[in-house]
C-alpha cells in the first residue's frame, strides 16, 4: 500500500507509550497499529450511524408498504408539476 495522505495527531507521552507498547505486543509498526485501530473504529461508527434496525413489527409494516402500489398524494403531485416549470 502506498500512502497518499497524512494524519497527524498530538498525544501526551503516556498515551503514546501505551499505544507503542500495544503495537509492540502485536509485532506491528506503530503507524500500522494506529491505522488499523482507527479504521476498525470508523467502520463501527459508520455501521451504527448509517444503518437502521427495525423491530419485527416495524419490519412487517415496512415490507407491506414496499409491496403496496405507489399512489402519489396531492402534495407530491403538486411538487412534480411545479418541478416541470423550473428553468433549465
Amino acid at each position: 500500500m502506498t500512502a497518499a495522505a497524512r494524519l497527524d495527531l498530538r498525544l501526551n507521552p503516556a498515551d503514546k507509550a501505551r499505544i507503542s507498547r500495544a503495537a509492540d505486543l502485536r509485532g506491528m509498526p506503530l503507524s500500522a497499529f494506529v491505522r488499523d485501530a482507527v479504521l476498525r473504529e470508523a467502520e463501527t461508527v459508520m455501521a451504527a450511524e448509517l444503518s437502521a434496525t427495525l423491530s419485527a413489527a416495524e419490519s412487517r409494516r415496512f415490507m407491506k408498504a414496499l409491496d403496496a402500489p405507489f399512489k402519489p398524494n396531492a402534495r407530491l403531485k403538486k411538487a412534480m408539476a411545479d418541478a416541470t416549470q423550473l428553468p433549465r
